[in-house]
């Protein structure tokens, strides 16, 4: 059987390159809960297409900059 394979994203990392961004911080600029950042973050929750432009934009890089499908 084979394993899905799954998103993985560097936004933890973005937000520390970023003067230490919090979670509440990005949460407040994305117009979600900070449960949301978190659930995203962790890789338990996939961000529609939109947000994941949103949180693209937030930092300034590329879509593949910030989630990658290996």
């Amino acid at each position: 059987m084979v394993k899905p394979t799954k998103v993985t994203n560097t936004i933890r990392a973005l937000r520390f390159a970023n003067g230490e961004m919090t979670q509440a911080e990005l949460a407040d600029r994305l117009g979600v809960t900070r449960q949301t950042v978190i659930a995203i973050e962790a890789g338990r929750y996939s961000p529609s297409l939109e947000m994941a432009f949103q949180i693209a934009r937030v930092f300034d890089v590329s879509l593949e900059e910030v989630f990658q499908y290996p």
